[in-house]
């Protein structure tokens, strides 16, 4: 069953030094305004910030686990970049269901993310597919 019009869901994670070594290595993505404090301390953030697609990864991880959960495809994202996220710093997506495709198991959601201060960090729209496995 399709999740409702209006129905959100959401995810938190501290964001750790470890995270952004982790997916700096699997993204492959070493930009050194993420590992090197000489270096990122002379940028507009004044210090080390964490990758902004490790703040998208988490809305993903809310449309796979919970809204609309494990089966879903994603068919595709927009993101805006609103703010960075530094390392400790408490993420939370949230995704909201803002569009159904009329006789297709196909979702537009809001995409969100914000810090620990309430301040956005991520804005964005996903469109899924929704598959339940089983």
């Amino acid at each position: 069953m399709l999740p409702a019009l209006g129905e959100s869901a959401s995810l938190s994670k501290l964001v750790s030094d470890a995270d952004v070594v982790k997916f700096g290595e699997v993204s492959l993505d070493l930009n050194p305004v993420h590992f090197d404090d000489a270096v990122a301390q002379r940028t507009r953030f004044g210090g080390r910030i964490a990758h902004g697609m490790l703040s998208a990864s988490l809305v993903s991880a809310v449309l796979g686990t919970k809204l609309p959960g494990p089966g879903t495809i994603y068919l595709g994202q927009t993101l805006s970049f609103r703010g960075a996220v530094r390392i400790g710093d408490t993420i939370t997506a949230t995704v909201t269901v803002t569009g159904r495709r009329e006789g297709r198991a196909i979702l537009t959601l809001e995409t969100v993310v914000k810090n620990q201060r309430d301040e956005l960090v991520l804005t964005g729209e996903a469109t899924v597919l929704v598959e339940p496995l089983g």
